[in-house]
């Protein structure tokens, strides 16, 4: 096995997690551990959140959501649902509401659904792997993200959604503004607003056209969606689509970022995935646990609640740091922080646990499959990335990059 690259001397934060801290952003891992060692149950007292750091802690508390509930909103700001004047959607609901819709959902969002999609997920991205390689032997400068990692998740939810070609070009500010998240919350919770409303007005009547007139897209298979007489809302179709867009859009881009950057690292284990694709689907879950794109998510109390010594009261939000628990060595072993492309992985946190497993998972998975595959198979190791020039995500909940120069040699 390689081992990993030198590593700088380790930044010593002070103990409080600001998720808004430009050092925590830039390199969250180092106070994640102090987190793990010291304060497994952090409190937060001028933003009033509690945060877990231990994969345990997280994993027990994404599986009980009569005691931490989703339905308050998913980031530590308290109100942040009536901030956004809306009605919460499927992912912001505890069961029986919640169980009921996503029953509904995924009578239509099957796996079988999805598979269908795989030919023209894999044509899309060989087209625009050729293309890069053509733009770089004419001697331009080619931005992975802007090239592939982008465009690619934003073409498979358009045509999920069946959204048509000329519409798609909306979906990159909606998903930057509602996943947004900087140091001006306030900035934040104006785009946030701006692109939620943009999303409700295109999708609303999108779902009365299709109640209308159905066709063969997602979108009119919810509005077609039936058990026991039970059926889906325009609202509850539209808080799907709100899922998948803010969801699935910049979250696949991520990941096919920060993939790129620990094959970078351990270059070892790139030459074993091109030599055996056969073990990209284990390596996916590698690069999911050891970098999470989404680094956590909150949850709030519906009672007082017993940890390590703290009593967290009921109404309290409580932050799952799940990138930390992804590389908490009492779960993962003490090489929780290299990548390991054969790494036996039950149940990692990326995609969330319990009630709230990712709507999206098939979906996200079978587009970094085909990626990989069809880079390894074009491209190989033929490729450099100047790593210096790369641009990272500035956001204090999601982590990837928003430019990365490669250039494919001949």
């Amino acid at each position: 096995m390689d081992t990993a690259a030198p590593t700088e001397e380790k930044i010593v934060y002070d103990p409080i997690y600001d998720p808004f801290n430009p050092e925590l952003i830039a390199d969250p891992y180092p106070f994640y551990e102090r987190l793990r060692d010291e304060h497994p149950i952090h409190y937060n007292e001028r933003m009033d959140f509690y945060v877990l750091s231990r994969y345990d802690d997280i994993f027990r508390a994404l599986r009980k959501p009569q005691i931490f509930s989703s339905a308050q909103g998913l980031t530590p700001a308290k109100d942040e649902i009536s901030q956004l004047g809306i009605p919460p959607t499927f992912i912001m609901m505890d069961p029986p509401d919640h169980t009921r819709l996503r029953r509904l959902i995924t009578k239509a969002f099957t796996p079988d659904t999805v598979k269908e999609l795989e030919p023209t997920i894999r044509q899309f991205v060989v087209d625009h792997v050729e293309a890069m390689k053509r733009k770089s032997a004419d001697g331009e400068d080619v931005d992975l993200v802007q090239a592939i990692a982008s465009p690619l998740p934003t073409m498979v939810v358009a045509n999920i959604l069946g959204v048509p070609p000329e519409d798609r070009e909306k979906f990159d500010p909606w998903s930057d503004g509602i996943t947004s998240a900087s140091a001006d919350f306030a900035l934040d919770v104006q785009q946030a607003i701006g692109a939620v409303q943009g999303l409700v007005s295109y999708f609303g009547a999108m779902c009365q056209a299709r109640r209308a007139n159905p066709t063969e897209d997602m979108i009119s298979k919810l509005t077609q969606a039936e058990i026991d007489g039970d059926t889906l809302t325009d609202w509850d179709i539209l808080g799907f689509c709100f899922v998948m867009i803010a969801g699935g859009n910049d979250t696949t881009t991520n990941l096919i970022g920060n993939s790129m950057k620990f094959l970078h690292e351990y270059p070892d284990q790139h030459r074993e995935l091109l030599q055996d694709p056969s073990l990209i689907p284990n390596a996916i879950e590698e690069f999911l646990r050891i970098e999470s794109v989404v680094q956590g998510l909150s949850r709030t109390t519906k009672e007082d609640v017993e940890l390590h010594g703290t009593t967290i009261p009921a109404g309290s939000k409580v932050h799952n740091l799940y990138a930390s628990g992804n590389r908490d060595p009492r779960h993962w072993g003490d090489n929780a922080d290299e990548l390991d492309i054969h790494r036996e992985i039950d149940r990692h946190l990326s995609f969330a646990q319990g009630p709230h497993f990712c709507i999206g998972a098939h979906v996200a998975r079978m587009m970094i499959r085909i990626y990989f595959e069809e880079m390894g198979s074009r491209i190989g190791e033929n490729f450099e990335i100047d790593w210096d020039r790369a641009e990272r995500r500035q956001s204090a909940f999601t982590r990837g990059f928003t430019k990365i120069p490669i250039q494919i040699k001949a």
